[in-house]
């Protein structure tokens, strides 16, 4: 029902929107919205008491400790209150919060130093901080202070779910029976509307993605973090607005040294649960993305940073939608990417809806039905490059080193054709491969689609969905302008 209503900040956000990307991008991007909303009914209801009992004591032998570390600036008291008690509610005992106080005034430490005094709860600890260095300095002085086994990142206006924490150590439990040691945890989040009171806005994630954590920070809240590598790590103050993203992404790069690309989802591990809740109100980034502009270029520089450093020649640019980003390789990517075994587009039907492109282990059409011009909801999931299953036969290319397994799968020498994507100054040339005299029905284009994919995965790569490829059922190519 939150969700349904109307607010001045919606209509902040079309303004801010035409303004970026002109009348006609931001119709469409409306049209989408109301759309969600009109479908989306979603009501967060927080574990009973009997089922946080249950996780108490089953977790009551787990032996990691979790650092909560709170950057504390000028925090609003009601807020403040709001996110020590979800803290303090936790059904994981095992923690301890620290709150990195950089306020001018006494507000936030009067409200800490009362509640630790009526509790008597030594788990909390609290620093003054002699100045304001920003968010990322700010943090790096909780993170000196943290004597847990994990590290788990918390604004300080945001709150918990009671069974956050329960959660992330049950995880750690599994990956440890297998011989894992996750570098990284991550939930789903939802937001929470102060005007309301309403629940809104729920990010139900997917496992960890290389090529979708390159097109945004979908990882964000709540992520802990093993606490020998955040502290090697730290965040960086030159990347402040953006320092979680570019925390990620060098967390990334340490494991993509050292980890087959195909198993780091071991590693930076998925919690497909709701224990994130991100406050909307008036100064707060979820309210007003324009808010805080700056971060979405701080974010742009940290990925440019990331692909710089794996010797990738690209160029980072900013998409449609604010804090997602479109990194153009120069030259193919598969030029550039030595994991990338595959990259397929998207297919359109005659009425400019997908019908084909990026499939999942069943052949399965992801985004099949949207229209060309939406982007797949307030994620735009399906506007982002990622990594997928299996991508459509008719509109790929394939690397050298699978050229052999196309020939065998599909009986035709590998050739590739070059076809003209849009038009005017938006004209481009693609390559794709060229599978004149291959005849099926969908299903077999499906069939033989997934089986050169599995033949890619099988031998270590990726195979890439870029939503820029895009062409008709008919053969004919679009620009995705």
């Amino acid at each position: 029902m939150g969700n349904k209503i109307w607010k001045v900040s919606n209509l902040r956000k079309t303004v801010n929107y035409v303004k970026k990307n002109g009348v006609r991008h931001a119709f469409y991007a409306a049209k989408e919205r109301i759309e969600e909303a009109r479908k989306a009914d979603y009501y967060y209801k927080e574990p009973s008491d009997e089922v946080l009992k249950a996780q108490r004591r089953k977790s009551k032998n787990y032996p990691e400790l979790f650092s909560i570390v709170v950057p504390a600036y000028e925090t609003k008291e009601t807020f403040l209150r709001e996110m020590i008690a979800s803290v303090r509610r936790q059904s994981y005992t095992k923690w301890e919060l620290i709150i990195a106080d950089a306020s001018i005034g006494r507000g936030v430490e009067s409200v800490v130093e009362e509640i630790i005094s009526k509790s008597g709860d030594c788990r909390m600890k609290y620093r003054r901080l002699a100045e304001n260095k920003g968010i990322s300095c700010n943090t790096n002085a909780a993170i000196a202070l943290a004597a847990g086994d994990y590290i788990a990142l918390l604004d300080h206006d945001d709150f918990l779910a009671p069974d956050a924490l329960y959660q992330m150590a049950a995880q750690i439990q599994y990956a440890k029976q297998r011989g894992i040691m996750p570098a990284l945890l991550y939930s789903d989040e939802d937001k929470y509307d102060n005007n309301s009171s309403f629940y809104i806005n729920p990010h139900r994630k997917q496992e960890f993605n290389l090529d979708l954590i390159m097109s945004n920070n979908y990882i964000c809240h709540f992520m802990a973090v093993e606490a020998g590598l955040l502290k090697r790590l730290r965040l960086r103050r030159e990347f402040d607005g953006a320092q979680d993203y570019d925390l990620v992404l060098r967390i990334v790069g340490e494991l993509y040294k050292i980890t087959p690309v195909q198993e780091m989802k071991d590693r930076i591990v998925h919690i497909p649960h709701i224990l994130y809740h991100w406050r909307c109100h008036a100064d707060s980034t979820a309210e007003n993305a324009a808010s805080k502009t700056y971060a979405y270029e701080a974010g742009r520089a940290a990925l440019t940073d990331f692909c710089s450093d794996r010797g990738w020649q690209v160029e980072v640019r900013h998409s449609l939608h604010l804090g997602f980003y479109d990194i153009v390789y120069q030259p193919h990517i598969l030029t550039v990417r030595e994991d990338v075994g595959i990259v397929g587009g998207r297919i359109l039907d005659a009425h400019g809806r997908i019908c084909a492109g990026a499939m999942d282990v069943a052949g399965r059409c992801l985004y099949e039905g949207l229209y060309k011009e939406y982007s797949g909801g307030s994620t735009h999931r399906a506007a982002m490059k990622q990594d997928v299953p299996a991508v459509d036969i008719r509109c790929m290319r394939v690397r050298g080193e699978l050229q052999g397994e196309f020939e065998h799968i599909t009986g035709l020498p590998y050739r590739e054709r070059t076809i003209r994507c849009g038009k005017g100054k938006h004209s481009a040339r693609m390559k794709i491969a060229d599978i004149t005299g291959l005849t099926c029905d969908e299903a077999g284009y499906r069939k033989l689609s997934l089986e050169l994919s599995r033949a890619a995965w099988s031998q270590g790569y990726l195979v890439l969905w870029n939503p820029g490829m895009l062409m008709s059922a008919s053969g004919a190519a679009f620009s995705r302008n």
